[in-house]
């Protein structure tokens, strides 16, 4: 793929990761062009995040990013995206879209996000997933037979310093309840195809709460289990938020709608 040049010129001082993104790049990609040193100043090659001038030019050299969203659904009140991996909600495609994140997808997790356009939008989508008036549901492959239509309750605890969770069967200290309703599209003897929907939704809850349940997730480098991690091969977690369902939430273009995709990884699968 051939080098891309983009010339900008500077119309407001900023520094130069904001002039960057302003220019339609996301800011993890304008770090990384920061740190291959594929930024440069009035022809100067920049190596640090430096204040720009106005009337400065700032060069990128690039190969076409890799979009990090796809638009689904979009309207003066909210936008839902197909969120793609290796992209942090927070800070990415919220910062991208202007938008606020009233719910969020771990960076490795694929699929459908809605973010609110307006402040009023923010609280009535808030108030909607409080009240569970919002359904989310996740296609997952997971490691052997795993037959069940049924709802999981477990104990959950986050470890902030390992960024990881653990699920426990009862109540523990600092540990919050929570669901997991797992029913079982397709199974075999090497893996299972599973619809999963969860009420509520803590960080890595699906992840851990199937691995809990022996049954972790394809791909999944944190909670997987190294001899499935050689044996499947895969480089990221076949996990993806599928479906989101709306009651009557206070925005016309979603109201009682549901929003539906399927992930690359079952193109021609009868689901």
């Amino acid at each position: 793929m051939a080098m891309i040049k983009k010339e900008i010129e500077v119309q407001k001082a900023k520094k130069i990761l904001e002039v960057v993104v302003d220019n339609g790049f996301s800011y993890s990609f304008a770090q990384k062009l920061l740190r291959n040193k594929d930024i440069k100043l009035n022809g100067r090659t920049c190596k640090e995040n430096v204040k720009t001038e106005v009337g400065d030019v700032v060069t990128c050299y690039y190969k076409e990013e890799v979009k990090p969203f796809e638009v689904v659904f979009e309207d003066d009140e909210c936008v839902i995206v197909n969120k793609f991996s290796n992209v942090e909600v927070e800070g990415g495609v919220d910062k991208l879209l202007g938008a606020y994140a009233v719910h969020r997808l771990d960076r490795n997790t694929e699929g459908l996000l809605i973010l609110a356009k307006t402040s009023e939008a923010k609280t009535k989508l808030f108030d909607a997933f409080k009240n569970h008036w919002v359904r989310k549901f996740y296609l997952t492959e997971v490691v052997g037979e795993f037959k069940v239509d049924k709802l999981f309750r477990a104990y959950l605890v986050k470890d902030a310093v390992k960024k990881e969770v653990k699920i426990f069967p009862n109540k523990v200290s600092n540990s919050h309840l929570i669901e997991t309703y797992i029913r079982t599209l397709k199974s075999n003897k090497e893996s299972s195809l599973l619809e999963v929907e969860i009420i509520g939704g803590k960080t890595h809850q699906i992840r851990a709460h199937l691995a809990y349940l022996g049954h972790p997730i394809i791909g999944d480098g944190k909670y997987g289990r190294r001899e499935d991690l050689k044996r499947f091969k895969e480089k990221t977690q076949k996990l993806f938020a599928y479906k989101l369902s709306f009651k009557k939430v206070g925005l016309k273009g979603i109201d009682g709608k549901e929003f539906k995709i399927l992930p690359k990884w079952l193109e021609g699968v009868t689901i």
